[in-house]
This record gives C-alpha cells, sequence and structure tokens, in this order.
C-alpha cells in the first residue's frame, strides 16, 4: 500500500528566543518530530533575538550539534524587540511558513490543528486563536482591550492578530512589506498579508502558564508601545495604499 501522502509540500518552521535557554532544546526537537510528519522538506530556524541574559545562544548552538541542518540567525544586537520575528520570515523560502514564541506557551502540537484546517479551507493564513490563556489577569485584560482596539482600528480580518502562533502561504508573505520596528509587527503583518489578498482561518489554540523564566514585557508598556506603535503603522498604510 503506497505511503499517505504528507498535507504540506514543503515547510519552514521558525522560532525566535530571547532569554529562553530553558526552553530551546525542546522547541527545536519537537519541531523536527512534528514537522518531519506533515512535510517531506522540512526546514528549522532559530533566532537568537537579542543579547539573552542567559544561555539562550548556546543552547541554539548546542541543539545545532544534535540538528546539523538547523539555520541559525544571530541577532543579539537586536534592537527592533520583537519585530526580529520579520527577519525569519524573511529567510523563509519553502511553501510554508509557521512561526510561535520561543518560550513555548504554546503547545507545538496544535499545529496539526492548523494544516488540518488548511486542508479543508485552502486559506492562505491559518492562525490560532487563544484560550484558556496562561497570562496573568492584568496582562489578559489589556490584551482582549488591544484585541478590540485592532479590530476598530485596521478591520483585521481575524480574531486575535497578537498570537504568534500562525501558517502562512510564502508566496503571498513575499509580496508584503514589513517595515515596524516594535511590537506592532503582529499586526502589521497581518494586515499587510489581507491587503495583498491573502484569506484568512482560524483555530482555537492552547495558551499555557509559562516554564521558564518571564515575559521579556511588561504590560502597560508593551500595550502602549503597541498603541502609539499601531497609530504610526495605520498612518504609513493609509499613505501607501491611498496613493
Amino acid at each position: 500500500m503506497p505511503k499517505k501522502a504528507k498535507p504540506l509540500n514543503s515547510l519552514t518552521i521558525f522560532f525566535p528566543f530571547f532569554n529562553d535557554a530553558g526552553t530551546v532544546e525542546r522547541a527545536v526537537t519537537e519541531a523536527y518530530a512534528i514537522g518531519s510528519e506533515l512535510t517531506k522538506k522540512l526546514e528549522v530556524i532559530a533566532i537568537h533575538g537579542g543579547n539573552s541574559k542567559d544561555s539562550t545562544f548556546d543552547e541554539i548552538k548546542k541543539v545545532k550539534m544534535k540538528f546539523p541542518d538547523l539555520t541559525i540567525l544571530d541577532k543579539t544586537n537586536n534592537t527592533e524587540g520583537y519585530a526580529v520575528i520579520k527577519y525569519g520570515l524573511r529567510e523563509a523560502n519553502l511553501d510554508w511558513v509557521f512561526y510561535t514564541d520561543g518560550d513555548l506557551q504554546y503547545s507545538l502540537g496544535d499545529l496539526n490543528k492548523l494544516v488540518k484546517i488548511q486542508e479543508k479551507t485552502n486559506a492562505d493564513v491559518v492562525n490560532g486563536v487563544k484560550i484558556n490563556r496562561g497570562d496573568s489577569a492584568l496582562r489578559t485584560i489589556l490584551g482582549e482591550l488591544y484585541k478590540k482596539f485592532t479590530r476598530i482600528l485596521f478591520k483585521t480580518p481575524m480574531t486575535d492578530p497578537t498570537c504568534d502562533f500562525r501558517l502562512i502561504r510564502t508566496s503571498i508573505l513575499k509580496k508584503c512589506s514589513l517595515l515596524s520596528t516594535n511590537a506592532s509587527i503582529c499586526v502589521e503583518l497581518v494586515k499587510e498579508l489581507q491587503l495583498n489578498g491573502a484569506t484568512f482561518a482560524e483555530v482555537p489554540v492552547k495558551h499555557n502558564v509559562r516554564k521558564y523564566g518571564k515575559s521579556n514585557y511588561r504590560s502597560l508598556p508593551l500595550l502602549l508601545e503597541r498603541f502609539f506603535g499601531d497609530l504610526l503603522l495605520w498612518i504609513r498604510l493609509k499613505r501607501r495604499y491611498n496613493n
């Protein structure tokens, strides 16, 4: 009996790691294990997304000894915060790209859910929607307010544009111009995909309590960074697409 075809022709998986020494090995190992079930051609990228205070970069280099084809992007001198994800998006050249946070608050096994919905809907972007959010009450409340703000301001086509658990068709992604240098990168990515004709689907995914370290962003400063960054983004997009 012939083997069942794998659902994706090729796939890039990447993680931004910053002060995530305790999750690097597990994240990369799971990426290879789960990714190999979904495609015959897999690329895994580890981004060192800043000058970590722990041994994150050493852990990335150590895990490369276990997986020699792991691609490492050294952004130790990164000054753009979470906008470092745009370098992983630019590096990806296979048919599909998936990324999520290196702290593993999301369960990588839920990638299977995204792929199943993509097969069913043929969507260009399949995004997670956080359930059972594993954050503090303040962070959760501010996050919910921010989601409503972005949907009003940008008319985004999805419930939770800040849920960094997404599968993207690379051919659509390459049409996008990502210029943000702060936490507004997530909304910019979603809006650019929308403006370039992408179709979207969403899937509920687990969001777990952090098991290693603590967030690199405090709740209120992050909200303010996103708020002012999003206003500037809105002006920039308005000028670009209305001309």
